[in-house]
C-alpha cells in the first residue's frame, strides 16, 4: 500500500493488525478534490445533474496533476428500499473507490445530503432539527451495510459520518442553542458502528462531522470527540470552508448581503488566517487532525468572479490548510477539473504550481 511511512500500516485481507495514524496520514493526503454533483444526485444518480460517468481516465488525470485525495459524496437513502441500500449502487461506489485507489490516491466516502433525513430538515416536519430514534436506527443500519461492503478495502479508504446535515438545535428551535449532544451522539454511533463490522473497519481512519462543518460552531467545549474502540489517533474532524459566502457562492442580491466578485484585501486575508488559527488550536487541543472536506468558489453567472481572485482565494485556503497539517479538498463539479481527462483550469493550475503540489 502506498503512502508515507507511518501513515497507515499494512494488513491481510481481514484487516487484522491494520494501524492508522490520522495525524501522519493527513500530512500525506495532500491536496484533494470532490467528485461533486454525481453520486450524491437524488434524481437519477451519477449523470442526473449533467455530469458524465466517472472513468479511470478522469481519475488517473486527477492523480497525474497532483490530486492525492478524492472525496466521493454519496446519496444512499434515496435509492434504498425499506432501509436496504440498492446493491447496484453499492457496487458502483465500490468500483469508483477501486479506480481511485488504483491511481494511488486516498478515497473518502460519506453519507451525503439525501433529502434532509438525518436532521429531519424537511418542510412541515414536527421533529425538524431534532435527532430522533428512527434516524439513529437508519443511520446505524446504513453504516453497518456500507462498512461491511467495504471491509476488505484497505486503509486508503476513509469513511465520513455525514456531510453538513448536523443542524440540531435544542427543542428543534433555531433561536435556541445548538444541540451538541445530538451531534456528539450521532458521531459516536458512527464510530462504534463502523468499528464493529470487521476487516479494515476495525482500524481505518474515520472522519467525524463538525457542527454544520462550521469552524466557529464546532470549536467549542460542548463538541466532543467520540471514544474510539480502536484507540486514539484514528479519527479526523470534518470542516467545510466557504468564507466569505458572498464571494464563494452568492449570485443574487439578498437582504443580508450582495455578491462579491473580488477577494484579497488585507482584511480578507486576516479573516481567513484567524479562522484557520482558531481551527488549528482546537485541533491540537482535541488531538484530532482536520480535513477541509469542501472548499471552493463559484465561477458566478450573474456576478462572474474575477479569476485572479478565485485563484488567490483557493491558494490561500490550500496554504492555510497544508501549513497546519490539514487536508484541503476542493469542491468541484467540472469547473476546475475536467470530467473527461482530469486536467485543470488555468486558475487551479496556478494554485497547484504555487503550492508545490
Amino acid at each position: 500500500m502506498s503512502g508515507a511511512a507511518g501513515a497507515s500500516g499494512t494488513a491481510g485481507a481481514s484487516g487484522a493488525g491494520a494501524v492508522v495514524d490520522a495525524t501522519a496520514m493527513a500530512k500525506v493526503m495532500g491536496f484533494g478534490a470532490n467528485i461533486g454533483n454525481t453520486l450524491e444526485n437524488t434524481t437519477t444518480w451519477e449523470t442526473g445533474w449533467g455530469e458524465p460517468l466517472i472513468t479511470q481516465a478522469y481519475v488517473n488525470g486527477m492523480a497525474s496533476h497532483g490530486i492525492k485525495t478524492v472525496r466521493v459524496p454519496v446519496a444512499w437513502n434515496t435509492y434504498a428500499v425499506n432501509g436496504v441500500i440498492d446493491a447496484t449502487k453499492m457496487d458502483r461506489v465500490k468500483q469508483v473507490v477501486s479506480l481511485i485507489e488504483a491511481a494511488g490516491m486516498y478515497a473518502i466516502v460519506n453519507i451525503h445530503w439525501d433529502g434532509g433525513w438525518i436532521d429531519n430538515d424537511t418542510d412541515g416536519n414536527a421533529n425538524r432539527y431534532k435527532l430522533t430514534d428512527d434516524v439513529k436506527t437508519k443511520f446505524a443500519s446504513y453504516w453497518t451495510q456500507i462498512a461491511k461492503a467495504f471491509a476488505s478495502v484497505d486503509n486508503k479508504l476513509v469513511f465520513e459520518s455525514l456531510n453538513e446535515e448536523s443542524k440540531f438545535y435544542v427543542n428543534g428551535d433555531t433561536s435556541q442553542a445548538p444541540d451538541y449532544a445530538a451531534l456528539n451522539t450521532l458521531n459516536q454511533l458512527f464510530v462504534t458502528t463502523v468499528r464493529a463490522q470487521g476487516g479494515y473497519n476495525t482500524g481505518r481512519g474515520l472522519l467525524i462531522a463538525g457542527f454544520t462543518t462550521d469552524i466557529d460552531l464546532t470549536c467549542v467545549d460542548a463538541f466532543t470527540v467520540p471514544n474510539d474502540p480502536a484507540g486514539a489517533g484514528k479519527l479526523f474532524l470534518s470542516i467545510h470552508y466557504y468564507t466569505p459566502y458572498t464571494f464563494c457562492g452568492l449570485d443574487t442580491v439578498e437582504s443580508w448581503g450582495s455578491p462579491q466578485t473580488t477577494w484579497g484585501t488585507d482584511a480578507d486575508k486576516a479573516t481567513l488566517d484567524g479562522l484557520f488559527t482558531k481551527l488549528a488550536d482546537f485541533s491540537t487541543q482535541r488531538h484530532i487532525p482536520v480535513i477541509i472536506g469542501e472548499f471552493g468558489v463559484t465561477l458566478g453567472q450573474n456576478y462572474p468572479r474575477d479569476q485572479n481572485s478565485r485563484a488567490l482565494w483557493m491558494e490561500s485556503v490550500a496554504k492555510a490548510s497544508l501549513s497546519r497539517g490539514m487536508v484541503p479538498v476542493l469542491w468541484d463539479t467540472g469547473s476546475d477539473i475536467s470530467r473527461t481527462d482530469g486536467s485543470f483550469s488555468a486558475a487551479l493550475t496556478k494554485v497547484m504550481t504555487d503550492i508545490g503540489q
